[in-house]
This record gives structure tokens, C-alpha cells and sequence, in this order.
């Protein structure tokens, strides 16, 4: 096994305190297996083999000397484009890991939890639009603004508005933004700390929203607007497994934090629930951990294996999703090697970009930080 590999395996949680659905209480599974002898060779598109993925070496620094970063949208150059939540700036990350200003979102209020958060790319024909969920004076709201340039001049246009009206607070904003296998925008949202909201189905808040590109409700919804599940706190998190299984990161309050399967017109039962509970109206969630073990906020799925980033934890958390029940224990990386990590996605060419979050005021900021990490999986087996 290689220095690197050593590296990362040294890093897995022994006794991460973990619950399954139906499970008793769970351990993470053993060291990282080596390598493959050939090294996976750069792809276009993701890798969406089945099996368990997992790290095959330890992170490598692309980018250093961020703020408050929210939010990574790998390009196919190799380089990312970044959120940073406080300042309200879209940086381009080239592959070199040199940092430039894309453009400056206008009106992002920022302050406790408030400001830029999520991204999301989409292009139609020739048209590129940078979608961005950001707070402003009276609201949250969804932004969409034209990416135009190349690789190394990219530049956004004015924005437009997609989506407003979602209740604001200095917490529970949400705020993540990601386009789903059947084309549509789904925004995640907060209660604002308006606990009742989550319950509410016409309320924005609490809730994963689905909409058009252009921000009107999807065809399909199960309310008949733009909610698409309800009975949330503060989801950070949203992304598919190679089977279409939506699954969410639900940022519990101060016993449980949750990773659910989200079903249209599911509740998952906040405020009334956190973590399991025995009432039938109510999804119970897949896993839960203890809010000192976790604190989720993004996650990303490559086959059937999703990646779950730590804040307060300060880990990476790998879980095999096959089945109804997971097919093994969840697998914590990274403690504390990193602090607290904001974003995980999966690149087009089959890697993982991951976003630290130790300069946000609850962090321990370290020479460097804020980082953009690349992280190598592969197969097990």
C-alpha cells in the first residue's frame, strides 16, 4: 500500500457514533484498498460504475486562499467555478489552481448563515446559464445569469430572477441548487426559523423545490406548485444514485442529522420528527448521526455510492445505497484533516471536488483556507 493510500486509510473514524433505519448502532467498515495497478484515465462524463466507491489516494489542493466557499461546479477544463457566501463573488478555479473573479452577484445580503450559497450550470444549444441562490434584502431567491467566455475568461451577465419569495433568516436558509436526471431545477430551502413553514404546503420554506429552467413549477409536482417534498429543517444537500434515487443531507438541530430517500410529496416530518420516529405520516430517514458527527451540508453520488460532506463533523462520509436498507456500514474519512468541509461533487472526469468551510466564522481557519480539494475514487473490488 502507498504512503498516500496509508494516508487515507489512516484518516477512517473507528467509532463514529452512526444509526442505520433498521439497524442497530453502526462502526465504519476498515482501511481503504490499495489502488488499481492502471490508473483510471481521465473521462468526459462521471463514472457511474455500480459498487462501492471509495478514495484511492489523499486529497490534492487545486485551489488555496478562498472565503466563506458555498458552493463547486466542476468544468470539464478541469478547473470549478466557486461561490463565496459573504463577499457574494463567483471565482473561476483553473486546473493550475489560479483564481479569478467571474462577476460579482448584485443585492447579495450576507450576514450569520445569509448570502451566496448554491450554483448550478445549464445549457441549452449555444446558451450557458449560471443559476445562483443567494439572500437578499427581503428574501431568498434564485438568480440565473449568462456564462459567456472560455476557459480562463469566463465572464456571467446580468441577472434574472428565477425564483423569489423564500423567507430569509440569519440560519436556515438552505440553499442548494442542483439540476435533476429529468431536467429540472430542484432548490433546497430552510424554515428561516419559522419551524410551522416546513409543514405548510404552500409555503417555499422547509421544503425541496422543483421547477422549470425558467423557474415556474414542474409539470408533475405533487401540490400542483413548486414544492416537491415537505417536513424539512434545513436540507444542504441534494443528488442522485445511478438508479435515479434521489437522496437529500437534512441539517438536524441538536440531536440527529439525517440522510433521507426522497419520494414527490414525501414529508419528512420536521418539526414534529427529528431523526426516527413511529409515525406513519412521517419518511423516517435512511441514516442519522449525532450533530457532532456529522452537520451535513453537500453531497454527491457516483453509482450507487453518495458522499456526504461534514461541517461540524469535520469528515467525509461515504455510504453504499444499495437496497432498501444500506449494504454496509457508513465510512468516515478525513477527520479533522481538513476541518469542516462545505461541498462534495462529482467532476466529469470521475473524480471529487470538495470545499473546506473553515473561514465562515465557525471554523478554525488554517494556513491557506479556504481550500478546493480533488479527491481520487475508484471501484472497490
Amino acid at each position: 500500500m502507498s504512503a498516500a493510500v496509508r494516508a487515507v486509510a489512516a484518516s477512517v473514524a473507528l467509532f463514529a457514533l452512526v444509526t442505520i433505519a433498521g439497524c442497530t448502532a453502526a462502526q465504519p467498515s476498515d482501511s481503504i484498498p490499495p489502488p488499481p495497478a492502471t490508473p483510471l484515465a481521465p473521462s468526459s462524463t462521471p463514472v457511474e460504475a455500480d459498487g462501492f466507491w471509495r478514495p484511492v489516494r489523499a486529497p490534492e489542493t487545486l485551489a488555496s486562499g478562498l472565503e466563506a466557499p458555498w458552493s463547486v461546479v466542476p468544468l470539464d477544463s478541469g478547473g470549478a467555478l466557486v461561490s463565496q457566501r459573504d463577499d457574494g463573488a463567483i471565482l473561476e478555479a483553473s486546473a493550475a489552481g489560479d483564481l479569478r473573479t467571474v462577476g460579482v452577484v448584485p443585492g447579495v445580503v450576507s450576514g450569520g448563515e445569509s448570502g451566496l450559497h448554491g450554483l448550478a450550470l445549464w445549457s441549452e444549444g449555444d446558451e450557458r446559464w449560471l443559476y445562483a441562490y443567494h439572500g437578499a434584502a427581503d428574501d431568498n431567491r434564485v438568480v440565473r445569469m449568462p456564462l459567456r467566455g472560455a476557459t480562463g475568461s469566463l465572464e456571467v451577465g446580468d441577472p434574472e430572477v428565477v425564483l423569489e419569495g423564500i423567507a430569509r433568516n440569519s440560519t436556515h436558509n438552505g440553499g442548494r441548487l442542483a439540476f435533476g436526471p429529468d431536467g429540472m431545477l430542484y432548490v433546497t430551502t430552510g424554515d428561516a426559523q419559522d419551524r410551522d413553514a416546513s409543514q405548510d404546503p404552500d409555503a417555499l420554506n422547509g421544503k425541496i423545490l422543483r421547477v422549470t429552467p425558467e423557474g415556474r413549477p414542474a409539470p408533475g409536482n405533487p401540490f400542483g406548485n413548486a414544492v416537491y417534498s415537505l417536513g424539512h429543517r434545513n436540507v444542504q444537500g441534494i443528488a442522485w444514485t445511478s438508479d435515479g434515487t434521489m437522496w437529500a443531507s437534512e441539517f438536524g438541530q441538536n440531536r440527529y442529522d439525517e440522510l433521507n430517500r426522497i419520494q414527490p410529496g414525501g414529508n419528512y416530518g420536521w418539526p414534529v420528527v427529528e431523526g426516527t420516529g413511529d409515525d406513519e405520516r412521517y419518511i423516517d430517514p435512511v441514516v442519522t448521526w449525532a450533530t457532532s458527527d456529522a452537520s451535513p451540508s453537500g453531497i454527491a453520488a457516483v453509482g450507487g455510492t453518495v458522499f456526504m460532506a461534514g461541517l461540524r463533523g469535520e469528515r467525509l462520509w461515504i455510504l453504499d445505497t444499495s437496497g432498501e436498507a444500506l449494504a454496509r456500514e457508513p465510512v468516515a474519512l478525513l477527520e479533522g484533516e481538513q476541518g469542516r468541509l462545505r461541498d462534495v461533487v462529482a467532476a466529469p472526469d470521475g473524480s471529487l471536488r470538495l470545499l473546506t468551510s473553515n473561514t465562515d466564522g465557525r471554523g478554525s481557519p488554517r494556513a491557506g483556507d479556504d481550500v478546493l480539494l480533488r479527491l481520487d475514487i475508484a471501484p472497490e473490488g
